[in-house]
């Protein structure tokens, strides 16, 4: 599966390619498909969201927040669920989602230093805490920041 052989499901892309207002027998006639009248029929009809003057809903609710739109969602994982790794083993963001640790890696995955290790691992990640560093180091292991 790539974007070359992407396409839309079967039967929900439909053709807009027919003339409208061509006569009767094109089944697309007379009113050319807006109906009797009114504003809708009209050419210069309201955008979408148009409520007729009255105050839109997008501008009667409430805007609340802010969204730092340079924040970045680390995933933190503890020292201890790198135990089941084997000595001298590469870990990488790769192996911990092979693993079933972690799902869903988002910006980055970060190393914390709750739990014990036990094995000499080289690990590399987007991060890593102060202790989880001493720790990997402490048994002759490597944190590198990739």
């Amino acid at each position: 599966m790539d974007l070359s052989n992407l396409k839309p499901a079967a039967g929900s892309v439909q053709s807009d390619n027919f003339r409208r207002g061509r006569g009767h027998g094109s089944g697309n006639g007379k009113t050319a498909g807006k109906g009797h009248k009114g504003q809708k029929a009209r050419s210069g009809a309201p955008r979408p969201g148009f409520e007729g003057g009255q105050m839109p809903l997008y501008r009667r609710l409430p805007k609340r927040g802010f969204k730092c739109r340079n924040s970045k969602t680390i995933v933190g994982i503890n020292m201890s669920a790198l135990e089941v790794f084997d000595n001298d083993t590469v870990v990488t963001v790769d192996t911990l989602i092979e693993k079933g640790i972690v799902k869903n890696p988002r910006d980055g995955v970060k190393i914390l230093g709750g739990g014990e290790l036990t094995k000499k691992l080289n690990v590399q990640v987007n991060a890593f805490s102060e202790s989880a560093k001493e720790k990997i180091e402490a048994l002759g292991g490597k944190a590198e920041v990739i």
